[in-house]
């Protein structure tokens, strides 16, 4: 595997007033810095447009406006819904009547789709675990490990561990630390019922819907910046590299002629990826940066670009089911195999677009849609980080399922619907 560059060259001036400033923050009196001083500014944007998109009914991910139907059947996961419905109650018997009050909302409540990935925490909902005493946090984390699977679940809490070390690296640890994530729950835990929770904060945001023994992981944001520990007791924990090597692989190994139509843009940073200045249509800005699925962003039209795979070799198939195995590894194992024997299904509707350079030490974007899911992976320039073009060491990437899948939507009965 290629080397991460080392991050450390791009620690950034924590004396400089950004810093100084939030080192004296809560995360509430961040927040409400942030708002009232609209600073930075392409953030404080960006959460405008967010609000107008909230307001938008719940339709899908869609290719041109039109959801595809039926693509989401009814069906035996064989999750271990006993064990999931065990840990849930066993959270909830622990809270006290407000802390479960915080915790519920209505399976149809629009807080589903409430989730965002920066580290200002704008909508304060549900549960935040570093709030919480001890015995809630280890509940709710064996929920999550109940839940997830055990490949799933290491991605979780590494992920939340790299958060802790990004804040212990920034003299920020009120902001960013390993339990500065938010929990809900919809519905009522139930082996048969659907019910559901959503587990968001920065870098991480898992929204899990079950009916039965049929589970629904999706969407999903996992990101790290770095995307390493170099140092202290978590020292060696890296994520999100495999499917980084494994999308090179796939664009290396096509022919020129195929590189040329996958590359839907030669660099990083094109002009033409902010046509209108709308921050809520075009396909690039400043948190986001190439990804076109993030936060609220569940009714986007996204046509297919690049190349189709129905023509890939073997090898390429493998390598894209691969890249898909690992974004989906929050499934329980059988979920995961079930999602990708239908993904297979689909090789002549599924699309492998590119940005960027394809040398090993290129930073890159990339993007594989079919009817049934849409991945996407971004190496992105630096929030806290000094680096301001693109770097391997802080990676995005986001898991959806599209014409309606996402929280479980195309699943859910009359009176059950994502607002």
């Amino acid at each position: 595997m290629t080397p991460i560059p080392s991050f450390r060259a791009h620690l950034p001036d924590l004396n400089s007033p950004r810093f100084v400033t939030a080192r004296e923050q809560s995360p509430y009196e961040y927040a409400a810095y942030f708002r009232a001083n609209q600073r930075p500014p392409w953030l404080f944007a960006l959460t405008q447009a967010w609000e107008e998109l909230y307001t938008e009914p719940f339709k899908g991910i869609t290719t041109d406006g039109n959801v595809i139907l039926g693509l989401y059947p009814e069906e035996d996961d064989g999750v271990p819904i006993e064990e999931m419905v065990e840990a849930a109650n066993a959270l909830l018997d622990g809270l006290t009547q407000e802390q479960k009050a915080a915790l519920t909302f209505p399976l149809a409540a629009r807080e589903w789709r409430a989730w965002s990935n920066p580290e200002v925490l704008l909508r304060p909902l549900g549960l935040r675990l570093e709030e919480q005493p001890a015995p809630t946090v280890t509940a709710v984390h064996t929920l999550l490990r109940r839940t997830f699977s055990a490949r799933g679940y290491a991605r979780a809490l590494a992920a939340m561990r790299i958060n802790h070390f990004l804040g212990e690296l920034v003299s920020l640890p009120r902001i960013m630390n390993a339990d500065s994530y938010n929990i809900l729950l919809f519905g009522t835990p139930s082996t048969e019922q659907a019910w559901g929770f959503l587990l968001y904060g920065h870098h991480l945001c898992v929204s899990v819907f079950l009916r039965g023994r049929q589970v629904v992981v999706s969407p999903v944001f996992t990101g790290a910046e770095p995307n390493g520990i170099d140092e202290g007791p978590w020292e060696g924990t890296a994520i999100l590299r495999d499917e980084g090597e494994w999308g090179l692989r796939v664009m290396q190994s096509l022919s020129d002629e195929e590189k040329g139509r996958a590359r839907i843009y030669e660099h990083l940073h094109d002009a033409r990826m902010r046509q209108t200045g709308d921050l809520k249509s075009d396909r690039w800005n400043k948190d986001d940066q190439r990804h076109v699925c993030g936060a609220f962003r569940d009714n986007r039209a996204v046509p297919y670009e690049g190349v189709n795979c129905g023509r890939f070799s073997s090898e390429q198939k493998d390598l894209i089911l691969k890249i898909a195995d690992e974004m989906l590894c929050y499934l329980p194992d059988r979920a995961r195999e079930r999602r990708l024997e239908r993904i297979g299904e689909f090789w002549d509707k599924t699309w492998f677009c590119w940005i960027g350079g394809w040398g090993d030490e290129d930073a890159f974007y990339y993007r594989i849609q079919s009817p049934v899911v849409l991945l996407e992976f971004d190496h992105h320039s630096g929030v806290f980080l000094g680096n301001e073009e693109p770097a391997k060491f802080h990676t995005h990437t986001i898991v959806r399922m599209p014409n309606g899948g996402d929280y479980g939507a195309a699943l859910r009965g009359k009176g059950e619907e994502v607002p």
